[in-house]
Formats: structure tokens, C-alpha cells, sequence
């Protein structure tokens, strides 16, 4: 123990200020960092510095958020409008002859190379609009499923009416040119698209997209809905029936949405709820439900005799009791019997809970060939104001399915009610995903078009929808990040309490080549993000479109969740008008509440904007290029030059923003000059220390400087698009610029980088190190830039052990050095990650398998653990933060992690917190390259059938650590216990820096402590099967949708079906059997 005494402790402090001091005269030396505080300095008298108001922010955005979206709300009315006209003007005609720019058809030859039938040319160009594919904006084309047949009299009549809304299409387009496609989906089938587009079938030759089932069609065409699925399980049903009733069911369940509510009873001799956690109630209809139903339902066997009657009074019970309770949708209610026939007297169950006011809709689907029960079926669904239909074969279920969702729109259609819908986020998926380069994230605003002739109006005909679609991508630009300061951000949810855009939401996973949606991706709920909220206070004053604000300590995580930021954020919340959805804005505490406004003239910003290693951030809306086709091919920089020469009057741009990116060219323009002084004195050098240096300022300003050839650079996707961390984003700043902000002044934070991808080496070879320059302007500090620079480790390693050999004697004799038998030395970051190492595997911890994403030495993990008092870390049971589930997928057990928990235990030097994640989709950036894996409970990679691979989503709850050094430590040592042996250790701040100087004594062994790696691990309790029941069934505070129609007095209830089910047209039993990817002999 003596051996670490007051001369060691003495000696180490002269390493570490030696070494702290060499490092921090080279990086302010190549960086400038100096030059630049002098700059900014210079011109203090002239700045202003203004304090943001949250809330005046969060309402400016709001209202341009709302007058955006008004825009498109107008250009659906004017369709709905065109649409409503033709068809009254349009008379039936049932031998009509008529050719139409079919999307699958169009520029098809045959043999000979004529034009195929309905294949006529049609000219398609790339347009950047419309994500780079090839459109043709004068006119619009028609598309139709596979099992849906193009001369069908009902068909062609329909796109022969509709041919009315190609000028509609193309003057919204004109009048307003954010628009991007605008559609009509016919309650026939067929989908009308402008711009008009060729369309590609699948892999099988199949176009299996059919616009009646996407969730803007149904949500536009019915109010919410609260649905129990009976199924049929007796003996009678086994074999193509009960395939074909599975079919029936998933079917339902893809037209339900989260407004609405499901539960799934089977019967047979008794009544059993297929998810038994959700016995008499129902669940909300998102899409994690709807797919743990699919799973359950194709899981079903059959045996015994159908018994209906108890099925029945289970059903009506449950809806009765949800309207009592003032639960689900109040809204509609319906049943759906699923069955191949009922035999016994069920009228007195009616008699007891539907008739006379019938409030309950009961449809039936006779399954199989069978008639002798069809009158029965027929006969329940008539009088209880249902539909019957009779699905003999698998490719009968979609169209047959349909007709209820025309039952339920019919109140809204005679009462003509134009209800404006708008959709949860989705993927863009109609647009054939092969195609489209990106996954967008888009929200649709929709309208139903009724038939307004008298003498159909009892009948409540639904024509169709009228949908456009709003990137939210292009929505969030409308809250510039320049205004939110280096860690603030904006976010959006909807009525139901779901994201609808948030920097943390990662919607996509790495599947090989291929990105993919995540199964729940547009189901996240708000608490699983914002996780802080624990009480929910944010949440329910959002969902209950309030206006206020309130604030939350907070853990950001930073560098794919391997650090983590502890800042004291601000939240600003309010209502987009005429909208289910929410606002909110985040404004960190401290520099991000205050803007710095300065002022320079337009000839000398042009001057200095003008500069060959100056770029601006990409994403971000310096002027408004993508309205103009001219101004498409323009960069930010173009465009702006042309609105300050004022060569271009039409140009629109944020002249706020403009300002400060002139002002900020100006003030940084000396640093190019002594950057390149640098680099011509440095070329005489033999060996160059630091590879570029670089700053960035809160305007998007960007300026790099490289001191080697860029044949030598050692990271070359540093400051590049593709490394999104390192360069301004739509939605945030650099890491290292928010790193810098949160270090003291004057002080550089350094940050070990690892090259990406699978050809780089596994050993980090560079740092980086920044630094903030803030300015104070009546005693309010906002910060201005970052500055910094990139360096070899190697470097960094080298001044290490030169500092280690200094020690101060008189003689120069030094009695001990890191490089002595008994000593070991590292240099660690704040975070814990080793940099420097006499052991060289130690140093890559980073990037060797100890976890490519996570690992610490072995010596230093064991100086951590018994300093948080964690013994092994995983024990964090007070209250360890929220049950965020990620999501483990039981075939690939990918889980997507990151969220940080508080710690209990934050007395060490080194306060540890264990990382709670959320719900599988908030994967940071970079995780898409090599999701976390968990492994199956034998230890073994789990695969499943290929089909199955959707329906094995489970979540589950997992944590990892993260460290965090306590800046107001500078220096401490003690013991670790290791079973036979005390191992010493000492630990020194090296000064400037966010780094640390660790010695420990070698001789003793503490190989009994596992290394601690950054890898997620499962939490049991989440498998603890009620507490997952719980979360199933909780039902959340949510907003319901402002209208409903579910009743009607003029309603024609007599059309209740019960045509044959086999009218189904030819092609429809044609349809190819692998869209259901079933052995032939199931349809014989």
C-alpha cells in the first residue's frame, strides 16, 4: 500500500501535467483554437445575444407546420370535389370500351413490338421530387391488383369517371409544388397515381398491392371501429377451411388500425380466447397486436362440435361492457363469424342483446363450398345489419373481406360526411419499394368521394378515397435546427400518444444488403423515447393538445449510445391545428436557450463564403430549392451566392440563417490562412502528428484543413455524408461539437475513432480532439463554434510515454517509470475506453471482439466495479428506469438498444449507469451495420422459418453500461480486493482534457472479475409472463379521432349480400399461388 505514497503521487501528477500540457500546446497549436476565441472576441462589441423563447418557437413552428399541411388538405378536397362531379355526370355503361394508361402495362411491346393492349407509351422522366423515379407530371396511371380484372365492366367504368381528376392533379401540383403523389383508390380496386408511373410486379409476377387495404383507405372510409373475430374450430373445419378461415381472419386484421379495437375468440364445444391475457376485453389494434394475433391464429387446431351460442353471448357481453366502461373506440361495434355453418336456434341470443336497437353489426363468412348453411348465415348477418359473403377459396378473402368496410361507411356516406383523415407514420411501401432509393416516413391526408345520386343514396355508396402523401422529413424542416441549438430537437406524435417523427426513432434495420422496417416502427409510443417522462407528464398534456412546457434532468446518449450526456432539458409543447397530431420542442439548459446574432455586410460574407474548404450542413434549408425545377439542381451554397448577388428574385431564403453564415464566414475566414501556414511549416517536418484540422459553427459552417497529403489521411469518411455523426445533420449537430460544448472552457474533449466497416482494421487508429468557443455578451454565454483536430493515436501514445520518463529528481535519475515491470499505466477517457495501454490489445478494447462496440481493459474494469459498488454490474435493481422494451426477434435475436438509466450507485470516481434501451427501434445511427445479437437460451443464434420470421417479435427488456467520470475528482486511489491479493491503484486528471491517468500495480491477478462489455443484456423480468400481459393490455392515455358514424336512419339495411360467394370473377381464382406460398393441392 505504501508503495503508491506521497513521491508516486507526486510523480504521477508530473506525468500527467506534463503530458496534459504537451498535448493541449499541440492541439491548440494545429487547431487555432486561440485565433478563433480571439476572433469571436473581437467582434463581442457588435454581437447581440438572444434568449430563445421556448414557447414562441414551438407555436411559430406549429402554425407553419399547419399552414403546410392546410395546403395539402386543400388539394384533396378539390379532388374529392372532381371525383363527386363525374360520377354524377357519369352514366353507367355495362358494354363500355374504353383504353387507360395501365401502370404495369405502359411502354410494353409484344412480340412484333406493337404496344401491348393498355400499354400505350407513355413518356417517364427521373424527377428528383418524386425520389429520382421516372414520372410523367402531366397525367396520372392506373393501377391494379393482380386478382382484380382490367376490363371489368365496374372497372372501366370507374377509371372512365375518374379521368376527370387528371387536370385536377396536375393544377394542384402547379399551385402548390411540395405536393408530392396524389391518389384515388376505387372501392372496385383500382388505384389512379400522379404522378403516372410505370408500376413492377414482384418476384412471382404478381402486384399484390391493393389500395382497399392500406390504412389511408380504411381509416378514410370508416369511423373506429371495436371488432370480436369469432372463429370456427370444430372437427368440420380441418384442412382447406380452416386454412382458408386463417386467411379470413389475418385479412380483418389488416384493415384495422390503431383507432380502432380486436379481440379473437375460437369456439368449438367451449369458448377460448386465443391470447388468454386478453380475455374479456379488447386490445388496441396496433400493429405489435395485430401481429402477435396472426401469430396466435395460425397456431389454431381444430376438434369437437362447433357450438355458437356461448361464442355469441361472449361477444356481445364484451362490447357491452367496453361502451359501459366508456373503453375502446365508441364508435362501432361489430362481430365477425367466421364458421362453415351454424346449426342450432341462436335468435334468443340476439333477442337478449342486439335487437330491437341493433347496435351491434354481425357479419358472417361461410367458409368452403358447402350452401346447405348459407341461408342461416345469411340470415344472422341481415337481421343484425351485417353482410354475408361466402369464400370458398383463399383468393376470395380480400374482396369478400372488403364488403364490410363498405357496410361500415355507409351512415358517413349518406350523411355526407367529408371527415379529413390523417395516417400514423409509415413507410412509403406503394411505391414499390425495389425502386425507391429511400425509406421515407410519410403521414397521409385522406378524404372518402360518396356517390351523390338520389336514387342510390339509402344504399351509401363509398366510390373510394382520395389520399396525398407528406413526407416528415420535409415536415420537420420546417423547425430549422439551427434555431434548437447543438442538443436541442423537435419531435411530432399523434392522438394515440405514437412518434410520429423524433431524432431517436430508427425506423430501419440491416438485414445483409437490405434495410427493413421494423416490425412496430410506426407503433412506438412517446413514454419508450422520452423515457424521463416516468410520470408521463409530457404525454398526457400532449395527447390532450395542450400548449406549456415543462423541464427534465435527462441522459442524452452520444456516439451510438457508448457515452452519455447528462443535460437539464427544456420542453415545449403545443397542438398542430386541424391535426391529430402534437408538437414538441427541446431546448437544453444553459448555452442551448441562448442565439447568437451577429451582422456583417454581404460583400465581404460573399467574399469569405466563397472559399474552396468551406461547405454547409446538407440537410439543412439555407433557401428553398425543391419548389422550382431551375433551382433542383442548385447547391445550399449556389443558392445562396444567387440570392445575395440577387441574380435570382425568386429565390426564397431563411434570411436569418443567411446572416449568420456570412457573419460566421467572416469571423472564421483567418483561420484558412493559418491552417495552411501550419501545413507549409509541418511539410519540413519528418513526421506529421496531426492529419486536418476543422471547425464547425451553430450556422452549419464548415471548415477542414488537412497538414498530410489525402493519400495519408488515416480516416478518410471523417467530415464526410458518410459519417453522418461527424458532420450537421437534418436533425443534429456533430458529436464532437456537442462533446465540445459540454467540456469547460478551454479544455478539448478527446474521442477515439473507429473506422467502420468491414474491411477496416479492428484497431482504432485516429482521436479527435475539440474544443467550444463561446462568447458572453451581458453575462450570457451562447456558444459560437467548435474547433478541432484529428490525430494519430500513435501520436498520442508517443507523448505518453515521453511525459512517463520525466520525474522530477535533481539527477534526473528517475526510480520508477510506467515503463518499470511493476507499474502498469493507461490513459482512459471520461467514459472509461483506454487510449493508451502498454499492452497493445488493451488499447483497441474498442474495437477487438471484447465487443467491436464495447469492452474495457481488464485492470481498469476491475478498479470500476468495486468503486460503483456494483459488484457484478448487472445488479441495479433500485429503481433502475423505465420498462422500455426493445425488440429481440426470436429467429434473428437482433435487439436495438440504447437509452441510459439513472444510477443508484453514482458515488465512485467513475459513476456507472446502466443504459436502459427502448423499444427496438430507437437504434442510433450506426448500429445498422452490426445490430446488437442476442443469443437463443441454449447459447446458440436462433433461426426460424423463413415465413415465420415476422411473427417471432417478442420484446424484451435489456441494459448495458455506460461509465462516467465525476469531473470535481482530480485524484484518488485505494484497493481492490482480488480473492487472494490487493491490487493498488491511483488515479490522476490529466489537465485540459476529458482524459485520465490510471496506474496500478501489476503483481496482483484480478483475472476472477469478467470483463465488462457494452453489450446489452436481457433483463428476466421482462419475460415474466403477467408483466408482459400487463403491457399488452394497458391502455395508454389516448386522444379518440373527433368524429364518429355509426348509425343512420335512412340506412338501407337490406343489403346485407349473399350472392353467391363464387362470383367472384374468373381471374380471381386464377390468381397465382404463390402470393399465399401454398402447396397446390390446398386449392383443389
Amino acid at each position: 500500500g505504501c508503495g503508491l505514497g506521497n513521491r508516486r503521487k507526486d510523480r504521477m501528477k508530473l506525468w500527467a501535467d506534463t503530458f496534459g500540457g504537451d498535448l493541449h500546446d499541440t492541439v491548440t497549436k494545429y487547431s487555432g483554437s486561440l485565433l478563433l476565441q480571439k476572433k469571436y472576441k473581437d467582434v463581442e462589441p457588435s454581437l447581440k445575444i438572444k434568449e430563445v423563447d421556448g414557447l414562441e418557437l414551438v407555436r411559430k413552428f406549429s402554425e407553419d407546420m399547419e399552414s403546410m399541411l392546410r395546403r395539402k388538405v386543400e388539394a384533396v378536397q378539390s379532388l374529392v370535389a372532381a371525383a363527386e362531379e363525374a360520377d354524377l355526370n357519369h352514366e353507367y355503361n355495362a358494354s363500355l370500351v374504353f383504353d387507360y394508361y395501365n401502370s404495369v402495362l405502359i411502354n410494353e411491346r409484344d412480340e412484333k413490338g406493337h404496344s401491348v393492349e393498355l400499354g400505350a407509351e407513355l413518356v417517364l422522366e427521373a424527377n428528383a421530387h418524386f425520389s429520382n423515379l421516372r414520372v410523367n407530371t402531366s397525367i396520372s396511371s392506373v393501377q391494379l391488383p393482380t386478382n382484380v380484372y382490367s376490363k371489368d365492366p365496374d372497372i372501366l367504368n370507374g377509371v372512365y369517371m375518374s379521368e376527370a381528376l387528371n387536370p385536377v392533379f396536375v393544377e394542384n401540383f402547379q399551385r402548390d409544388p411540395t405536393l408530392t403523389w396524389q391518389y384515388f383508390g376505387s372501392s372496385t380496386g383500382f388505384f389512379r397515381i400522379y404522378p403516372g408511373i410505370k408500376w413492377t410486379p414482384d418476384e412471382n409476377g404478381v402486384i399484390t398491392f391493393d389500395c382497399r387495404n392500406r390504412g389511408w383507405y380504411i381509416q378514410a372510409a370508416t369511423s373506429p371501429k371495436d371488432i370480436v373475430i369469432l372463429v370456427d374450430v370444430s372437427g368440420s373445419m380441418k384442412g382447406l377451411r380452416m386454412t382458408i378461415a386463417k386467411h379470413t381472419v389475418s385479412t380483418i386484421l389488416d384493415t384495422l388500425g390503431e383507432n380502432d379495437f380486436v379481440n379473437i375468440i375460437a369456439y368449438n364445444d367451449y369458448v377460448h380466447y386465443i391470447e388468454p391475457c386478453f380475455k374479456g376485453t379488447l386490445v388496441q389494434a396496433d400493429r405489435d397486436n395485430r401481429e402477435h394475433f396472426k401469430q396466435l391464429v395460425d397456431e389454431l387446431m381444430v376438434k369437437g362440435v362447433g357450438v355458437v351460442n356461448p361464442a355469441l353471448s361472449e361477444a356481445f357481453q364484451i362490447l357491452q361492457q367496453l361502451q359501459e366502461a366508456r373503453q375502446g373506440s365508441l364508435c362501432n361495434q361489430a362481430i365477425m363469424l367466421i364458421s362453415d355453418g351454424a346449426v342450432e336456434d341462436y335468435e334468443s341470443v340476439f333477442e337478449k342483446y342486439n335487437w330491437p336497437d341493433r347496435k351491434v353489426r354481425v357479419f358472417t363468412y361461410l367458409i368452403g363450398r358447402e350452401v346447405t348453411f348459407a341461408d342461416r348465415m345469411k340470415w344472422i348477418a341481415c337481421n343484425n345489419k351485417g353482410y354475408y359473403t361466402q369464400i370458398s377459396t383463399l383468393a376470395d378473402a380480400q374482396e369478400n373481406v372488403m364488403e364490410y368496410l363498405h357496410v361500415l361507411s355507409r351512415p358517413m356516406v349518406i350523411n355526407h360526411d367529408h371527415d379529413i383523415t390523417w395516417t400514423e407514420a409509415y413507410m412509403d411501401s406503394k411505391l414499390f419499394t425495389s425502386q425507391a432509393k429511400s425509406l421515407m416516413l410519410l403521414t397521409t391526408v385522406a378524404m372518402p368521394v360518396f356517390s351523390k345520386k338520389n336514387e342510390t343514396r339509402s344504399h351509401g355508396i363509398l366510390l373510394g378515397v382520395v389520399g396525398s402523401d407528406v413526407a416528415l422529413r420535409e415536415l420537420m424542416k420546417l423547425a430549422p435546427q439551427y434555431k434548437l441549438g447543438a442538443h436541442g430537437y423537435a419531435f411530432l406524435n399523434t392522438n394515440n400518444g405514437y412518434i410520429l417523427s423524433h431524432p431517436e426513432l430508427r425506423p430501419l434495420y440491416r438485414e445483409g444488403k437490405k434495410l427493413k422496417p421494423k416490425p412496430n416502427y410506426n407503433s412506438v409510443d412517446l413514454s419508450e423515447v422520452e423515457w424521463e417522462d416516468q410520470a408521463e407528464t409530457l404525454r398526457t398534456a400532449m395527447i390532450n393538445r395542450e400548449t406549456g412546457s415543462l423541464s427534465m434532468d435527462v441522459k442524452a446518449p452520444l456516439d451510438k449510445g457508448k457515452r452519455v450526456l447528462f443535460l437539464t432539458n427544456d420542453y415545449f409543447f403545443t397542438d398542430i391545428s386541424d391535426t391529430p397530431f402534437s408538437l414538441g420542442v427541446v431546448l437544453s439548459r444553459g448555452h442551448g436557450e441562448y442565439m447568437l446574432l451577429g451582422d456583417t455586410s454581404v460583400e465581404e460574407g460573399l467574399h469569405d463564403l466563397l472559399h474552396p474548404d468551406l461547405s454547409l450542413a446538407g440537410d439543412w434549408i439555407y433557401c428553398t430549392t425543391d419548389i422550382d425545377p431551375d433551382h433542383r439542381k442548385l447547391s445550399q451554397l449556389e443558392a445562396m451566392v444567387r440570392f445575395l448577388t440577387r441574380e435570382d428574385p425568386d429565390l426564397e431564403c431563411d434570411e436569418e440563417l443567411v446572416r449568420e453564415v456570412l457573419f460566421d464566414a467572416v469571423v472564421t475566414a483567418p483561420m484558412e490562412a493559418y491552417w495552411t501556414a501550419l501545413a507549409l511549416n509541418v511539410s519540413n517536418e519528418t513526421e506529421c502528428a496531426v492529419d486536418m484540422a476543422f471547425l464547425g459553427t451553430r450556422a452549419g459552417l464548415l471548415r477542414s484543413s488537412l497538414f498530410v497529403g489525402s493519400e495519408k489521411l488515416s480516416d478518410r469518411k471523417f467530415l464526410t455524408p458518410a459519417d453522418e455523426a461527424s458532420v450537421f445533420t437534418l436533425d443534429r449537430f456533430p458529436l464532437w461539437y456537442r462533446q465540445a460544448c459540454e467540456q469547460p472552457a478551454g479544455s478539448f474533449v478527446f474521442n477515439l475513432r473507429f473506422a467502420e466497416g468491414p474491411e477496416s482494421p479492428d484497431e482504432p487508429v485516429v482521436v479527435t480532439a475539440s474544443t467550444a468557443v463561446a462568447v458572453t455578451v451581458d453575462k450570457k454565454t451562447a456558444i459560437a463554434a467548435a474547433v478541432g483536430v484529428q490525430m494519430k493515436l500513435e501520436f498520442l501514445r508517443r507523448k505518453f510515454w515521453a511525459a512517463t520518463r520525466q520525474c522530477g529528481t535533481v539527477d534526473g535519475q528517475c526510480p520508477q517509470t510506467c515503463e518499470d515491470r511493476d507499474l502498469d499505466c493507461f490513459v482512459v477517457d471520461n467514459n472509461g475506453f483506454i487510449l493508451v495501454s502498454e499492452r497493445a490489445h488493451e488499447v483497441s478494447c474498442w474495437g477487438n471482439r471484447a465487443g467491436r462496440e464495447g469492452g474495457w481493459g481488464p485492470d481498469l474494469q476491475q478498479l470500476l466495479q468495486p468503486k460503483t459498488g456494483l459488484g457484478p454490474w448487472g445488479a441495479l435493481e433500485q429503481g433502475a428506469g423505465a420498462p422500455a422494451l426493445p425488440y429481440c426477434d426470436a429467429t434473428l435475436f437482433h435487439c436495438y438498444l440504447f437509452l441510459p438509466l439513472p444510477s443508484p450507485h453514482s458515488r465512485g470516481l467513475l459513476s456507472m449507469s446502466c443504459e436502459r434501451p427502448t423499444r427496438g427501434h430507437l437504434q442510433r445511427d450506426g448500429d445498422e451495420r452490426r445490430p446488437w445479437e442476442c443469443w437463443g437460451p441454449d447459447g446458440h443464434r436462433a433461426w426460424a422459418h423463413k415465413h415465420k420470421k415476422q411473427d417471432m417479435l417478442q420484446p424484451c427488456d435489456t441494459e448495458y453500461p455506460v461509465f462516467v467520470h465525476q469531473r470535481a475528482i482530480q485524484e484518488t486511489n485505494g484497493r481492490i480486493e482480488c480473492g487472494a491479493c490487493q491490487k493498488t491503484f491511483a488515479l490522476q486528471q490529466i489537465p485540459s482534457s476529458n482524459l485520465l491517468l490510471l496506474v496500478t500495480d501489476p503483481t496482483c491477478d484480478c483475472s476472477i472479475f469478467p470483463p465488462v462489455l457494452q453489450e446489452p443484456t436481457e433483463v428476466n423480468s421482462a419475460h415474466n409472463a403477467s408483466v408482459k400481459c400487463d403491457r399488452m393490455r394497458s391502455q395508454k392515455l389516448r386522444r379518440r379521432p373527433d368524429s364518429c358514424h355509426a348509425f343512420h336512419a335512412e340506412e338501407n339495411a337490406q343489403d346485407c349480400g349473399g350472392a353467391s360467394g363464387t362470383s367472384a370473377s374468373l381471374p380471381l381464382l386464377l390468381l397465382p399461388l404463390c402470393t399465399w406460398g401454398l402447396p397446390p393441392q390446398l386449392l383443389r
